[in-house]
């Protein structure tokens, strides 16, 4: 756990993500990145200096088959206070709308969720489980569909609700995000979403594994191209530090 905290720490520092006093909302879904934000912001905030507040947020979108009382009772045993959100957001994409491509309206309405709850405990700051391989991807998305160079930023500060999404998991691989989940037993919730696995972001996800079976360190170079050009919001304040190291090491 130490080496990822010390990754967990030097995104959080070189992005300037958490100020003294924060209370900070990590938006758990269950999953292993959440799940692993969670664990490792708890411990953090044991010595961290700023002396955060941390919470934790499961949106619960209203399908079959998921449970929420295992994330619960992890939130107890690393006293951590937790809220459940309960909305209908699946039944109204694929029951009532029907929707062929729901990822992007399914995107907003969960956050709308997770941000009005938040708010509505004095919240104003949210952790994000988004690791090394998501911004990635999600810079290659915008690239192969959309023709642009962007991606999510590690700080964003949302002027229409005052909230600040941060996300402390960016120098840390999914391969790693995976074997802290399974080392720890975490306990991640089934996704029952019909969509998973069927999204623009999987292909993707697919092309980057053939990739990098050819050219090796691939993720990272482009991790480390979108520091440099920098995409918006990108440029970390400790530019002259040494390179990360290999993300798939941990």
């Amino acid at each position: 756990m130490q080496k990822l905290l010390g990754l967990l720490r030097r995104c959080v520092d070189d992005y300037a993500m958490i100020a003294p006093g924060d209370r900070i909302a990590a938006g758990v879904s269950g999953g292993k990145d959440s799940l692993t934000l969670l664990a490792l912001l708890a411990e953090l905030r044991k010595f961290h200096p700023s002396g955060f507040q941390l919470e934790a947020i499961s949106v619960d979108m209203g399908l079959p088959g998921m449970d929420f009382s295992p994330v619960e009772a992890l939130c107890r045993r690393l006293e951590v206070p937790f809220t459940r959100v309960e909305t209908q957001i699946g039944p109204l994409l694929f029951d009532h709308r029907k929707e062929k491509n729901p990822c992007s309206l399914c995107a907003k309405l969960r956050r709308g969720a997770l941000h009005e709850a938040a708010l509505a405990r004095g919240i104003r700051k949210i952790a994000l489980g988004h690791h090394h391989d998501d911004a990635v991807e999600t810079f290659l998305l915008s690239l192969l569909f959309e023709g642009r160079l962007s991606c999510f930023q590690p700080v964003t500060y949302l002027d229409r609700t005052g909230i600040t999404q941060i996300r402390p998991l960016l120098y840390l691989s999914e391969k790693t995000v995976s074997h802290f989940a399974e080392a720890q037993g975490l306990p991640v919730v089934h996704n029952t979403c019909p969509a998973d696995k069927h999204t623009k972001r999987q292909e993707v996800k697919e092309l980057l594994y053939r990739l990098c079976a050819d050219y090796p360190g691939l993720k990272e170079r482009i991790f480390g191209a979108m520091q440099r050009l920098p995409l918006p919001a990108w440029a970390p304040q400790n530019p002259g530090r040494r390179p990360l190291p290999d993300v798939e090491d941990f």
